[in-house]
């Protein structure tokens, strides 16, 4: 199935270009290129413009340009929210714009905590630390058990996760939606001035052969903070993810790995971004019409 209306979406890199560099540098695929993908597959006729939004010589949209598409999707990011630097406070006064121009959003990782912290939430660093590779057993919430982000999703289920930071504070107008043992809030919705933001901690977007490089990326980090005993051991594990993207059907490796239908299946994964689509953005693009012809 897929979105049959032509559909314009801005997708928001939190990256800056040094570290997007680094990224490419390792094999690891940009990540606004990982929204891309799905939104290419569910909207074919959809139009798809990326900014660069830590960059200080990009240009943001504003006034009524903020009204040219019908929703913005913030990526991850390795900046750190809470500090107070113009790559950082950029992207939360056009996170606030959009919240006022009333346009649907979305987010992960980065784009949880721009959401929260955009509507006057908290973000501080994790006391217990990285959560790395597989956010297990988040748990929908009562309030996420009947909310449309989570329509046909398990109640308990495994994500794509790399993060530090996590929200300490909901915003006014902030929801939890899911949560789970290490990360208190690992869903949430906003409704801040006129506008909705859904929001993950966790990736719905990625893919078991992308957080493979992710994993070798940071592999000198992951062995430091002690998850592994050294670099090869990362090497390795991320050999075995990889293995597991080629024959997701080798129920030994699914077992090994601890690795279910919830990160293989792609019907299951995406759920959330689908459902902001058609239960957030296609709503909100019936009631108020906006261009879509950014040529």
């Amino acid at each position: 199935m897929t979105v049959p209306q032509p559909l314009s979406f801005c997708i928001l890199n939190g990256y800056p270009r040094r570290n997007r560099q680094v990224l490419e540098e390792a094999g690891v695929s940009q990540a606004d290129e990982l929204y891309l993908r799905f939104l290419q597959r569910y909207v074919p006729a959809g139009s798809f413009e990326v900014i660069y939004v830590a960059d200080l010589d990009s240009n943001l949209p504003s006034g009524a340009d903020l009204d040219s598409y019908n929703g913005y999707l913030w990526t991850g990011s390795n900046l750190t929210i809470y500090h107070s630097k113009p790559p950082v406070t950029r992207q939360i006064e056009l996170c606030r714009a959009i919240f006022e121009a009333g346009v649907p959003q979305y987010g992960s990782c980065w784009g949880l905590q721009m959401a929260a912290v955009a509507a006057g939430g908290e973000v501080r660093k994790n006391p217990n630390g990285r959560e790395w590779c597989l956010a297990r057993d988040i748990t929908l919430t009562e309030d996420g058990r009947s909310h449309p982000l989570y329509d046909g999703k398990p109640f308990r289920f495994d994500g794509f996760i790399m993060h530090l930071d996590d929200v300490t504070r909901l915003p006014d107008g902030g929801t939890l939606l899911a949560t789970n043992g290490h990360t208190n809030v690992q869903a949430l919705e906003v409704q801040h001035g006129n506008g909705t933001f859904w929001a993950t901690q966790y990736h719905p977007e990625y893919e078991l052969h992308e957080m493979a490089p992710l994993l070798i990326a940071r592999r000198e980090a992951l062995t430091k903070e002690g998850f592994f005993g050294s670099e090869a051991e990362v090497e390795r594990y991320a050999g075995r993810l990889m293995e597991l993207s080629n024959t997701p059907e080798d129920e030994h490796l699914r077992r090994e790995l601890k690795i279910g239908s919830d990160i293989l299946d792609p019907h299951i994964r995406e759920t959330e971004l689908r459902n902001w689509i058609d239960r957030l953005v296609i709503p909100d693009s019936q009631h108020t019409p906006r261009a879509i012809d950014r040529s």
